[in-house]
């Protein structure tokens, strides 16, 4: 039985990877640092608080790490009114909800992002709760957000799947007991998704939708 079905948003449910890449390599040159946009991609999903160290050499002035987060939010808060969810991934929230599963977004963007990207997705009706990166210490690949997404939906992790798209979702999953079932619109390969530990992999949140009673997801326990 499913009780819970979390999913991540950006990359897995908004159409986003490639518009953070972007803006964080725009907030990047500002700075004085390059770093190209194929690396950046790879770390889409990471909270800032993990990206800039995982993309920046160790001994920058971190002075300006500040500064940085707030040009690429300032650069990427352009895209808010024009984000567009992925085909089927609203149906899906609904889907799961309908079946009885508890849907939690966990997502690593702070609150105003967050709520951006529900207005682009245009189903709070399906949604349950939604975590966000302002609320926990640190954000994937650590566990931490995807434990209080569990906690928010009161359902144990061996009753949940994470939905993402990336490999830090499947391994903050991992960390926090649950299998990670991935799309590929997050521009992660399926070999890479796979070798990483991902449960199943779909091409995108249609795909799921269509096979969602082959799928992990399928076993909806009943809403109370």
């Amino acid at each position: 039985m499913i009780d819970a079905v979390l999913f991540d948003v950006d990359g897995t449910l908004v159409d986003t990877n490639y518009l953070h890449a972007a803006t964080w390599w725009q907030a990047f040159a500002q700075y004085g640092h390059t770093v190209p946009m194929a690396t950046i991609h790879r770390a889409i999903g990471m909270g800032s608080d993990k990206l800039l160290d995982h993309l920046l050499p160790g001994d920058r002035d971190r002075e300006d790490d500040d500064a940085v987060r707030s040009a690429h939010s300032a650069l990427y808060a352009q895209y808010w009114t024009r984000l567009k969810p992925f085909d089927g991934a609203a149906a899906l929230l609904r889907e799961c909800h309908r079946r009885g599963s508890r849907v939690v977004l966990a997502s690593s963007a702070a609150v105003p992002e967050l709520e951006a990207l529900r207005r682009a997705l245009d189903a709070d009706d399906a949604i349950d709760e939604a975590t966000s990166s302002s609320e926990v210490g640190a954000s994937k690949p650590s566990p931490d957000l995807v434990e209080l997404a569990l906690e928010r939906a009161g359902a144990p992790a061996a009753r949940a799947v994470f939905v993402g798209d990336t490999r830090w979702d499947v391994e903050a999953a991992a960390k926090a007991g649950m299998p990670c079932v991935c799309v590929l619109s997050g521009g992660w390969s399926r070999d890479e998704l796979t070798e990483a530990g991902a449960a199943a992999v779909y091409d995108d949140p249609r795909a799921l939708l269509d096979d969602l009673d082959g799928s992990p997801l399928a076993g909806a326990g009943s809403r109370a």
